[in-house]
């Protein structure tokens, strides 16, 4: 792998010699976002197929809505994964750069992404099938944990002052960027083949496009990575990968504050991604395909949240932005999911609203808390605290609010929302409050 990385590497740099000139955070952004989008990309054509193809395909010895559950379970197999590939990868890092760091990762992603795609059926291998989606699924948690690459906080220190908010919600944008795709894509396929067709080989195509769109991404992150400007930085310390367990003992107060302030926009995350689609196709009769399209134009207001949280953010401070957008998610959390049960009026206002506040909220969540590391400690920090935050508050999102409202209604999964407001709310006034006495 070392080999392949070098001369990788060696590309990037003559790609950036040619066109001589240091990176400017335009650039950098652009980079962000592909890598964002692969990555959300690769998130979303499994979250799909977990809904719509696993129960089917892995778990047809249950009932649809257990099969569900199942298939939830094994998709947060990710985010408890993410963490230990956080601290392998980190020890790469350190051994070998980031260019092996980045290569082996998003190797190993798209290889566990494409490997779905050759998934045989419960029918053909028994329960075999099963063991075998989650190895995979825990190789793509792996890697994701490999694949921060510190681009964002690059982005941060290369902004102007008075628009850090508008380049925080720049690689937030992958996220709605990479469900548009994903989403377009099995609602074509689901739309236009027969169901024999598409449970036989259509859902499968997805996962082979997620391997081109890696190795795309791999070089758009390259690109900046070996600038003389990033390795500037990382000998500076800016962008050291410090130790795992060493970043925790010293920071760990951070990492546990930067995990919860978040917790909000990602507990609405999955409630507007995948939990919908999970209760739509179990529990009413309409279309997939269509309530795919819903989703992808409902992501397109997402865009535009983001692109405004931005704007904001720079007028009023990331901080206020958050507690103003987790008070919002808690009135959200309250009447909101009824609404996925008021037809397909009420599925579209749900959607739409549910976007627009995750977007307001997601644009600035990432890395809220950065600037509170100790410089040593803030690219494992900021790379540990994401993993976390995602684990704590997205992993097990879908999982829960299934199982919460097959058994106690919509309303019991507008309280698993309300919670994530409540943590997020608490975490910020902490924060605040531990700012002013120091």
């Amino acid at each position: 792998m070392a080999p392949a990385s070098s001369t990788l590497e060696r590309d990037a740099r003559r790609v950036h010699a040619q066109n001589h000139g240091a990176i400017n955070p335009g650039e950098i952004a652009i980079g962000v976002v592909i890598g964002r989008t692969s990555e959300f990309f690769d998130f979303f054509v499994y979250a799909i197929a977990s809904v719509i193809v696993f129960p089917r395909l892995v778990f047809p010895f249950v009932d649809p809505l257990t099969g569900t559950i199942y298939s939830f379970a094994i998709f947060a197999l990710a985010f408890v994964a993410r963490p230990i590939g956080t601290t392998i990868f980190t020890a790469v890092d350190r051994a070998y750069g980031k260019s092996a760091k980045m290569t082996i990762a998003l190797f190993l992603l798209g290889c566990s992404t494409v490997a779905i795609a050759f998934l045989p059926s419960y029918d053909r291998v028994g329960i075999a099938v099963v063991w075998v989606l989650a190895i995979l699924r825990i190789g793509q948690g792996l890697a994701l944990g490999g694949t921060w690459d510190g681009l964002a906080s690059l982005l941060a220190m290369n902004a102007p002052q008075e628009r850090r908010g508008w380049y925080a919600m720049l690689p937030q944008l992958g996220a709605p960027l990479g469900l548009i795709v994903a989403s377009m894509l099995f609602a074509f396929f689901v739309g236009n083949l027969s169901a024999e067709d598409f449970y036989s080989w259509g859902w499968r195509y997805p996962f082979f496009v997620a391997f081109a769109i890696n190795v795309v991404a791999l070089f758009a992150r390259l690109r900046i990575v070996v600038t003389p400007e990033y390795t500037q930085l990382f000998e500076s310390r800016a962008l050291e990968p410090s130790p795992v367990f060493e970043t925790l003992r010293k920071q760990g107060h951070i990492v546990a504050s930067g995990t919860f302030a978040p917790l909000a926009s990602f507990a609405l995350f999955h409630m507007v991604t995948v939990f919908p689609l999970s209760w739509i196709y179990l529990f009413t009769k309409e279309n997939p395909t269509r309530f795919l399209i819903i989703e992808g134009i409902a992501a397109m207001f997402g865009i535009v949240a983001i692109l405004v949280s931005g704007l904001v953010a720079d007028r009023v401070g990331r901080p206020a932005l958050l507690m103003g957008s987790a008070i919002a998610i808690a009135a959200f959390s309250g009447f909101a999911p009824q609404l996925l049960d008021a037809g397909p009026v009420g599925e579209t206002v749900f959607m739409v609203l549910g976007f627009i506040l995750l977007g307001l909220s997601f644009g600035q969540s990432s890395g809220s808390l950065a600037s509170s590391f100790l410089t040593q400690y803030r690219y494992t920090g900021s790379a540990l605290t994401s993993d976390l935050a995602w684990l704590f508050g997205a992993g097990f999102a879908p999982l829960v609010a299934l199982l919460l409202s097959s058994n106690f209604g919509l309303l019991s999964a507008g309280a698993y929302l309300l919670s994530g407001a409540i943590c997020t709310i608490v975490a910020l006034r902490l924060n605040w409050h531990s700012e002013a006495h120091e």
